[in-house]
């Protein structure tokens, strides 16, 4: 997910999906004179424009403190730095991984997944940029490709038709899957819609199936929506949402993981080759908007219990990781409160240590 799910309503959620596209002058201009309807109201506050219908205002019970309107909504923590007690690694003798900003990703190194890159080079991995189209040149320099929200284009979210289109070209799409079964290691992150709209061809390509959906705790009537995405997803070992694996038993004790949490995402499925490591509990569900963020009375639900939102394989010679959520990836802060989402953020402690665990095993330390 792009935003912290315990504050604020899906219609804020959804403005702060839009406008991080753009945060300039020009764009919240054009937001405000665009998207403003009878009902709704515009606040001025940190660290930008949020559209707000007055009852959301009121049930969230939110004191939002103003700012400048033009400072960017939510970026890189760059103040998290969790400690790497034990590196694989010398700094910068391990494998190259090749973080994708080539498909209008929503996460860049320089951006809001600079605390990945930063958490895996203390680690000693040597981290780069690949802005390239997929083929067996540009591949060929990774140990490991790691793609997050790759999208169609950079248009706002509401532009894009339904189905969400391909990020990803079908050359690009087989250049990939050869890879990996050459020996090539994937991690394949794919947030709620439309971003799992967005990779649904890549993953199809190695029997996973992305559903370009909202995954939630379900509830019933539609005033009881926002309660239910307000809820933390928090996986355990203790109840087996979080499924015992190498990734999660690390190489010792003192790696080992037994709970956390992801924000919102997809619910997917897989083929029986895939071993699950975050299970959706029997109460979830899979909201099917064809917009994102747009809800109402007639929008699809379907039972996602037992649905993953993270699972691995072994593909021939290779490896791949697949993960429905963002996010727990990442270190962000929003607002002028710098309210914390993904590793930085209450109940997700031990998410770095996951993906450190996660980068060990598509490098084969586990």
């Amino acid at each position: 997910m792009t935003h912290d799910l315990t504050l604020f309503s899906p219609e804020t959620h959804r403005r702060f999906s839009e406008s991080k596209r753009d945060t300039s002058a020009v764009r919240i201009r054009q937001h405000k004179a665009e998207r403003l309807q009878e009902g709704d109201f515009w606040v001025a506050c940190a660290p930008s424009m949020w559209k707000m219908k007055p009852a959301y205002f009121a049930i969230t019970s939110i004191i939002l403190a103003c700012a400048p309107p033009l400072a960017p909504q939510q970026g890189p923590d760059r103040d998290f730095h969790p400690a790497v007690e034990n590196p694989v690694y010398a700094i910068g003798q391990g494998p190259v991984v090749c973080l994708d900003e080539g498909h209008a990703n929503f996460h860049t190194l320089e951006g809001r997944f600079r605390a990945f890159g930063e958490l895996i080079r203390r680690d000693g991995y040597v981290v780069r940029a690949i802005r390239t189209k997929f083929d067996r040149q540009s591949l060929a320099e990774c140990g490991i490709l790691v793609i997050s929200n790759a999208l169609p284009n950079g248009n706002p979210w509401e532009t894009y038709p339904y189905p969400t289109p391909s990020a990803f070209a079908r050359e690009e799409i087989a250049a990939t899957h050869d890879w990996v079964r050459a020996g090539g290691n994937l991690l394949l992150i794919a947030d709620h819609m439309p971003c799992a709209g967005a990779a649904a061809s890549l993953a199809a390509a190695f029997d996973v199936t992305f559903s370009d959906s909202f995954a939630v705790e379900g509830f019933g009537a539609d005033s009881e929506r926002d309660a239910a995405f307000a809820k933390p997803t928090i996986f355990r070992t203790a109840d087996q949402t979080l499924r015992l694996h190498a990734i999660v038993n690390g190489r010792n004790a003192k790696e080992a993981v037994s709970s956390i949490r992801s924000f919102t995402g997809q619910a997917f499925r897989a083929s029986a080759m895939a071993e699950p490591l975050m299970v959706l509990p029997s109460t979830f569900i899979a909201l099917m908007p064809k917009k994102a963020w747009q809800f109402g009375r007639n929008t699809p639900r379907i039972p996602a219990g037992g649905w993953y939102q993270g699972a691995v394989m072994t593909v021939d010679s290779g490896r791949a990781a697949f993960f429905g959520e963002a996010a727990m990836f990442s270190a962000q802060v929003a607002g002028r409160s710098r309210l914390p989402i993904g590793m930085n953020a209450p109940e997700a402690e031990q998410n770095s240590q996951f993906v450190l665990n996660l980068m060990h095993w598509l490098s084969r330390v586990l």
